[in-house]
């Protein structure tokens, strides 16, 4: 068990030993007295006999007796005064008479002076030949009382680190935390067995992981605020961002679209590359007095514009001089003029509409017609487009398709092509462009529109279903003649020959304008069946054949005179 007179087994310290309790620190008796009254404590787990001096164990407990303190080697007796168990004091008493006699107590087991309990022993244990292990540097710590021992502290490993001379580091830099257990549910004898000498706690190590660790997350931490602060602060506060200077010289087109307004300006423009931000345009056209005065139509800018630079562009005549088609033009014609502002050879253009139109943006309904010559025609929709070398033919005719898909979407042609008895919007837009090519004006188209619908009718006498147009002859030979003979015109065998064949032509013989779209939609009902232009100005109506002739006859003598 212990150092100190104590014998094999598990027996508990004995009250009697003066090693008991606080072994006689603070708690000794005073002027003399004995610790334990002068006198042996008695043990109620020790009864002993009152007739019998110093029992004897039974043989059969041993006949050697044991001794505590022993010889360290110096041929020096035991330091406790010849104390023994087995001898001195004995345990293991007899029972008599049929049981224990609770009489007298057993003496004082130790022959010593009970004031001092090592008196007598001091000389004997620590004298003059036995070294003096308690005063040397490097000594072992004085006893403690039993209550108070703790085991010695393991040696901390050795790693060959030195952490610094600060020591005040927080457990989370030392590699601790609270995976072992709570600090305040620990054993306190297992936290003074973790101090080292003196009282004083082992050092901690630091990790450097954790220190990396918890600055990455601090400097991000602080970072994402103050990222997020800005952008708050200049979305509310701060000017939109913009571009310095009026463009890098590279060009580009913008189609801006009809009733659009600055943000939807400034998005084409963004998009475009021409603008950095949508805000910065709507900011610069409010600050121009004519900056809401920008129309639809195609642009010629440059990229990375101020928003103000581009606004000012946008207002001269400058930044439109674009391509223009005019109501009536024919796709050969818009070609021409494509290959002619972008620089490339003659054709490129009408070939990649030839082969790729499909790819275009052209609606379900406008494709797959038999006999048709240009499937793109009717759709290259008059307005102004930016063309401008550089550019590509394909992007220019999507412009074109889309601006002409759009308008016809908005005006719901497939529903009106339906109440016009007509078989798909396809044929509308043929129509239009009837009513675009042989039409003066507004009031034109609409009655133009209605002679095409009237002759179409398989049953009417004056016409019998054939149209007689000069204009669809004209298209199929790329041509704008005004005198044809009837004999010529009767027979060239072509499907848009309307002189040859009944009904409309396979498609569109042009581009029609909103208003030839309109007098399509909307056509009179007043019974025209012929019409005379007899100034190329404006168009003279009929009803009937003979009327008609009448007014062909006065034509022919003007021409003479």
């Amino acid at each position: 068990m212990t150092e100190y007179g104590r014998g094999p087994g598990s027996e508990p310290w004995h009250p009697e030993d003066p090693l008991y309790g606080d072994q006689g620190w603070g708690q000794q008796a005073a002027d003399g007295q004995s610790a334990y009254g002068g006198q042996g404590q008695y043990h109620p787990q020790q009864p002993q006999h009152p007739q019998q001096g110093q029992q004897q164990h039974p043989q059969q407990q041993g006949q050697q007796p044991q001794q505590y303190g022993g010889n360290w080697g110096t041929g020096q007796h035991d330091p406790y005064g010849q104390q023994q168990y087995g001898g001195g004091q004995q345990y293991g008493a007899q029972p008599q008479g049929g049981g224990w006699d609770n009489g007298g107590h057993g003496h004082v087991p130790y022959g010593a002076d009970p004031v001092d309990p090592y008196g007598g022993q001091q000389q004997a244990a620590y004298g003059g030949e036995q070294p003096d292990l308690y005063g040397a540097p490097d000594a072992y710590p004085p006893p403690e009382p039993p209550g108070r021992r703790r085991p010695a502290a393991e040696p901390e490993p050795e790693t060959g680190w030195d952490p610094g001379p600060d020591q005040g580091e927080h457990a989370f830099f030392a590699g601790g935390g609270d995976d072992d257990g709570d600090d305040d549910h620990d054993d306190p004898r297992d936290r003074d067995g973790r101090r080292g000498r003196g009282g004083k706690k082992p050092k901690k190590r630091r990790s450097g992981c954790a220190c990396l660790v918890l600055t990455v997350i601090f400097a991000g931490g602080v970072g994402g605020v103050g990222y997020f602060g800005y952008q708050f602060y200049q979305n509310r506060f701060g000017a939109a961002p913009d571009f310095a200077g009026s463009g890098n010289g590279e060009k580009v087109t913008v189609d801006i679209p009809p009733g659009a307004g600055g943000y939807v300006i400034g998005q084409r423009l963004k998009d475009a590359g021409v603008i950095k931000s949508v805000d910065a345009f709507v900011s610069a056209q409010e600050q121009n007095p004519r900056g809401k005065s920008i129309q639809d139509g195609g642009y010629t800018l440059e990229k990375e514009m101020s928003a103000r630079s581009a606004v000012e562009l946008m207002l001269s005549p400058k930044s439109r001089n674009n391509l223009i088609i005019a109501e009536g033009r024919r796709n050969a014609w818009v070609y021409a003029q494509i290959d002619k502002r972008l620089g490339v050879s003659q054709g490129t253009t009408q070939k990649v509409a030839k082969e790729d139109y499909k790819n275009l943006g052209l609606p379900s309904w406008a494709e797959n017609h038999p006999n048709v010559k240009d499937p793109l025609e009717g759709f290259l929709y008059p307005s102004s487009y930016g063309v401008a070398k550089g550019g590509k033919p394909e992007t220019i005719l999507k412009q074109m398709v889309s601006r002409a898909t759009q308008t016809y979407d908005q005006a719901g042609v497939e529903k009106k092509a339906k109440s016009l008895g007509l078989d798909s919007p396809w044929q509308l837009i043929t129509v239009a462009s009837l009513a675009q090519a042989e039409g003066t004006s507004h009031d034109d188209f609409r009655k133009m529109a209605e002679v095409v619908y009237n002759r179409l009718k398989p049953g009417n006498a004056q016409t019998n279903g054939m149209l007689e147009f000069d204009s669809t002859y004209n298209y199929i030979k790329g041509q704008s003649k005004i005198d044809l003979g009837l004999t010529e015109l009767r027979k060239y065998d072509n499907r848009y020959n309307t002189y040859y064949y009944k009904g409309l032509p396979p498609g569109p013989i042009g581009n029609p304008g909103a208003e030839a779209l309109k007098g399509a939609i909307d056509p009179t009902s007043d019974g025209w069946y012929y019409f005379i232009s007899m100034d190329g100005k404006t168009s003279k109506f009929t009803r009937t054949n003979a009327e008609h002739q009448k007014l062909v006859d006065e034509w022919n003598a003007s021409r003479k005179n």
